[in-house]
């Protein structure tokens, strides 16, 4: 089992959710973890530079249903 790093600061979820069940984000030393606010245990993480990645395409529209 891999060991899951403490967070720095406090997991953040968009304004916009409005269940039990929303997207959390948080830094961890060098990279971001993810979670299901409804599954904590749960988490995956990616470096810094791979969340800039993802964040500048979905600014730019990459992922938009067409």
């Amino acid at each position: 089992m891999s060991q899951v790093l403490p967070v720095v600061g406090s997991w953040r979820k968009s304004s916009r959710c409005e269940s039990h069940n929303c997207v959390e984000v948080a830094r961890r030393s060098g990279e971001v973890a993810v979670r299901n606010s409804a599954l904590p245990e749960d988490q995956v993480a990616f470096s810094a530079a791979v969340w800039q990645d993802f964040i500048a395409g979905v600014r730019a529209g990459e992922f938009d249903l067409r």
